[in-house]
């Protein structure tokens, strides 16, 4: 991470010179208006704040942008069952050297495009399963009012979708929704 957001009330932790090392700009917010303003122009956040209030921050950080969010954890001592958040890359440590804190940055980064992929292709095939299922549906329509094979109407919907310049779904999509209006 070349540019990094460092949320933190007190400038008091070190954190901030420690950071220097490992990446080319630094900006710091204490507020979420502040942070609003900066986000834009960062490739990562590291969030100085205390454990009660690292969901707001998540929540609000991540209601902005889907960026890279690593926690500075400098509790003393955490609970047995962590719930980490639902957007949290990384964890820094104050014992951590210049070195550590560079691999981290760079394994929170990566996290960040992994879940970032996974979350693409997960959408993407709950898309595919709508979409199947819009297809199932126009399908038996298809076979009930026509009185043709599964096959048959299968090859309908596709000859249907490639006249039309339309996606298959969107058109079993249209058909079923014209034979619920009119049957109702």
């Amino acid at each position: 991470m070349k540019t990094i957001l460092l949320i933190e009330d007190d400038e008091t932790s070190g954190l901030r010179d420690r950071l220097k090392d490992c990446c080319r700009t630094i900006h710091r917010a204490k507020s979420e208006q502040e942070a609003c303003g900066l986000i834009a122009v960062v490739d990562g956040i590291i969030m100085n704040v205390p454990l009660a209030r690292l969901h707001h921050w998540q929540a609000a950080l991540t209601a902005m942008r889907r960026i890279p969010l690593l926690w500075h954890c400098t509790e003393q001592k955490l609970p047995g069952q962590m719930d980490w958040g639902f957007a949290l890359d990384g964890v820094l440590f104050p014992s951590m050297t210049v070195p550590e804190l560079k691999h981290a940055l760079m394994w929170g980064a990566r996290t960040h495009q992994q879940r970032k992929r996974w979350s693409e292709e997960r959408e993407q095939l709950m898309q595919r399963i709508e979409e199947r299922k819009w297809i199932d549906q126009a399908k038996a329509v298809l076979c009930e009012i026509r009185g043709i094979s599964e096959s048959e109407a299968y090859d309908f919907l596709r000859k249907q979708a490639m006249n039309e310049r339309k996606r298959m779904g969107d058109v079993a999509a249209s058909i079923v929704k014209v034979y619920q209006l009119i049957h109702g």
